[in-house]
């Protein structure tokens, strides 16, 4: 079985995304110490609220130099929602907010018009279809109709090419997914996301 590192900040659901790994296969262990984290061969950091109650929360465990290192390895890291959102180099939910920098962009709210007009609720709730590249963890011939997303921020990569899957809120682009190296982040919450859900999960933890 493969060992994943779950990462407890103090703002996650982590049995929901346990209970998927253990389903896929993955021996699962829940861990808030910088020691733990250098142990770990796969990391997962999950979340949900606000960006500055989550680097917060990393920041008072002494978690930040970690992951990065972890990630600067090129070992496995997998963030969602907030997790991915604080892959980023800064935030302005609640003011302008330093991430974790490892994607080169910003996270900004969700516009309540979209580029056509046409007014949206905020925040985005419900399913999608995500749009991808291929990548070691998504089969392009998919384009994987029901993801479920709930969030208030959206990424803006600098680097197209850190975008790696999309979503449409009536006509505006949302990054679903955004990547460098071996670390990834997914907008939506693939242990919510049926199948296909646990298809990206299962890859994730076979890297």
């Amino acid at each position: 079985m493969k060992k994943v590192s779950i990462i407890d900040y103090g703002l996650c659901n982590l049995y929901n995304v346990s209970n998927a790994l253990e389903h896929v296969g993955a021996t699962v262990d829940i861990i808030d110490n910088p020691n733990s984290i250098k142990e770990s061969t796969h990391l997962i950091l999950p979340g949900v609220g606000a960006f500055k109650n989550g680097m917060r929360g990393l920041s008072l465990r002494k978690l930040i130099d970690p992951i990065k290192e972890h990630i600067n390895l090129q070992k496995p890291f997998l963030g969602i929602c907030l997790g991915m959102q604080m892959m980023l180099s800064k935030s302005y939910e609640f003011g302008e907010i330093e991430g974790l920098g490892v994607i080169e962009g910003e996270v900004k709210k969700i516009p309540s018009f979209s580029p056509n007009g046409k007014k949206h609720k905020i925040p985005h709730i419900g399913w999608n279809r995500i749009i991808c590249k291929e990548n070691k963890i998504l089969d392009k011939s998919k384009n994987y109709p029901s993801m479920y997303f709930v969030h208030s921020y959206k990424a803006e990569c600098v680097k197209k090419d850190n975008v790696i899957a999309y979503t449409t809120y009536n006509d505006l682009k949302i990054p679903a997914i955004i990547s460098s190296n071996n670390a990834y982040g997914c907008q939506f919450h693939p242990e919510k996301s049926g199948r296909d859900g646990l298809d990206i999960l299962k890859k994730f933890i076979n890297l």
